[in-house]
C-alpha cells in the first residue's frame, strides 16, 4: 500500500508541465515497477524524477494540442471537465499495463496517455 502511495504521489504531481525526450511505455513500466519495489526509497531515485518529468511533459504537450484543436475549431482528442481532468498513478499504470508488450515497446508515453485521456474524458459529439 505504501509503495503504491509513493508512485501515486510522484506521478500525480507530475501531471502538468512541458517538453523533453519521448519514452516508450515499456521502459516507463519497467522503471515504475522498479520504483514501486523500492518503497519510500523511490523518492530518492533518479528514475522518480525521470518518470515524473515524462508524465509532466506529455501532459503539457497534450494540453497544448487540445487547446490548439479547440482554437482551430476542431474536435480535441479529449475533453476534461472544466479543463481540469485528473488521473492518479494507479489508473495511469493500469492503463499502460493493458497495452500488449510488443505495442508498448513502440508506443510513446504521450500517445498512451492521450488514449487514456480520450477514454476517460470523451468529447460530446
Amino acid at each position: 500500500m505504501r509503495k503504491s502511495w509513493v508512485l501515486t504521489a510522484a506521478l500525480a504531481a507530475g501531471l502538468g508541465a512541458s517538453g523533453a525526450r519521448a519514452m516508450p511505455v515499456s521502459i516507463f513500466l519497467q522503471k515504475a515497477d522498479a520504483l514501486q519495489a523500492r518503497g519510500m526509497l523511490a523518492l530518492f531515485a533518479s528514475d522518480y524524477k525521470l518518470l515524473k518529468t515524462e508524465v509532466t511533459n506529455a501532459s503539457a504537450q497534450l494540453r497544448a494540442e487540445r487547446l490548439a484543436a479547440r482554437a482551430a475549431g476542431k474536435r480535441p482528442a479529449y475533453c476534461p471537465p472544466q479543463d481540469q481532468g485528473s488521473l492518479d498513478s494507479n489508473e495511469l499504470l493500469a492503463a499502460f499495463r493493458t497495452i500488449p508488450p510488443a505495442i508498448a515497446a513502440r508506443t510513446e508515453v504521450k500517445d498512451a496517455l492521450r488514449a487514456l485521456l480520450a477514454r476517460k474524458f470523451p468529447c460530446a459529439p
